[in-house]
């Protein structure tokens, strides 16, 4: 798990490790080399705009480019995630806190059995406006046009929403998706 100073960081952990799950914090600034070992990664959320602040997220680009494993990106991380491979990442028109329902598009990989519809917590002013080149749309919002998405051959999948807090429902199961996604 890489820290990006996100107000819920250690929650996500937390869901991993409640899912007997071997996960360490890692700062932002860790060496590939210090994580290589991983199975898997999620890019946390954070307090940064990534449309502003991107910098704030230490060697995450490096992680995206070096590392060939599953990476989750949430929220912020999700944001860096577009912008990283070539989405534009701005100030939401209609920035999301709390309670939104999400429309499921496509049921692939991270949303994997879930309903049609289902409530999430969100909490970002900035968004990603389309995916970028090799993704594809997962999940979209009334105000949001990329809640989830996924680039399935580079192991790379993203959500805007919160799947790790208590208010989403099925976050869980997202979480035990990613970790099918990581078995080597």
């Amino acid at each position: 798990m890489i820290d990006n100073g996100g107000q819920w960081t250690h929650r996500e952990w937390r869901v991993l490790r409640d899912l007997n799950v071997n996960c360490e914090i890692r700062s932002n600034e860790s060496k590939v080399d210090d994580i290589r070992d991983a199975d898997g990664l999620v890019l946390s959320g954070g307090a940064a705009s990534i449309a502003y602040e991107s910098f704030r997220l230490g060697n995450t680009s490096r992680f995206l480019d070096e590392m060939n494993i599953p990476i989750l990106g949430i929220c912020a991380g999700a944001q860096f995630m577009g912008m990283h491979y070539g989405s534009q990442v701005s100030p939401a028109i209609h920035p999301e806190f709390g309670k939104v329902e999400i429309s499921v598009i496509s049921h692939d990989s991270i949303l994997k059995g879930l309903p049609g519809k289902f409530f999430a917590w969100e909490s970002h002013n900035d968004e990603i406006k389309s995916t970028p080149p090799g993704f594809s749309l997962l999940a979209s919002s009334e105000t949001c046009a990329v809640q989830a998405m996924a680039d399935a051959h580079r192991g790379r999948y993203a959500l805007q929403f919160h799947p790790e807090v208590e208010h989403t429902q099925f976050g869980v199961n997202i979480f035990k998706n990613f970790l099918e996604l990581c078995v080597p």
